[in-house]
């Protein structure tokens, strides 16, 4: 498995014109740190859009789903930082999700990455499933230009806590598809070919929003200076 653990949370969100360059230092010198000291909490990577659609997309990637639920991380959450409660308010259109990780190949992560995110149709579920991790994400890894391939789906409903309560209420996230590579043209090309909307809409996705994205930060547990 390309990933550090069991399951992840995903986030998806725009930031306010003029509080993006001190919202990058703060994620970076402060915020990435801090989730990094929470037991559980195994790799946080930061990424940004090349292109249209949300800014950003963060991943946490964690030991298991009860760590995002644990008392340190919640505890956490309802006791930000004096920066942190700067930044809250900048946030705009906020898609969380805590999800497991229902497939995961490859070679670490690549620094440029195809973020898909979608939810399936109820009665296409099982199938489109099938199509992805049996079908069209194994044979990813390993092309050249690309590294890992995964699919994560929403299993847990994050609580509201201080933070939230200070930027506003997030909105969810279902299945999300990351595909990540070094070739950032490889990587561009399979939202054309491969993993096109129109492809994953004939499968049974609905809701489809997908972008490149290219990773900006990230930071392990062993790397943390907490």
């Amino acid at each position: 498995m390309a990933l550090l653990g069991k399951a992840a949370m995903i986030l998806a969100f725009d930031i306010a014109p003029e509080a993006i360059v001190e919202h990058d230092n703060w994620h970076s010198l402060e915020h990435l740190n801090e989730r990094m000291s929470i037991p559980g909490f195994l790799r946080g990577s930061r990424w940004t859009n090349l292109g249209d659609g949300q800014r950003y997309f963060v991943m946490y990637e964690v030991a298991d789903l009860d760590t995002l639920a644990s008392k340190p991380y919640l505890e956490q959450l309802n006791n930000p930082s004096p920066w942190t409660s700067r930044m809250m308010p900048h946030y705009r259109g906020m898609n969380r999700g805590f999800c497991r990780v229902a497939y995961s190949q490859g070679f670490g992560l690549g620094t440029c990455g195809l973020l898909i995110r979608l939810s399936p149709d109820p009665e296409q579920e099982a199938a489109l499933r099938d199509w992805l991790v049996m079908d069209t994400l194994p044979a990813l890894p390993g092309t050249p230009g690309l590294t890992s391939a995964h699919l994560f789906e929403a299993a847990l409903t994050p609580e509201m806590t201080q933070e939230q309560r200070i930027r506003g209420k997030d909105s969810g996230v279902d299945w999300v598809v990351l595909v990540t590579g070094y070739d950032e043209k490889v990587v561009g090309n399979l939202a054309v070919r491969g993993l096109a909307l129109e492809e994953i809409e004939a499968q049974g996705g609905i809701n489809v929003v997908s972008g490149v994205y290219r990773m900006g930060h990230s930071l392990s547990e062993r790397e943390t200076t907490a």
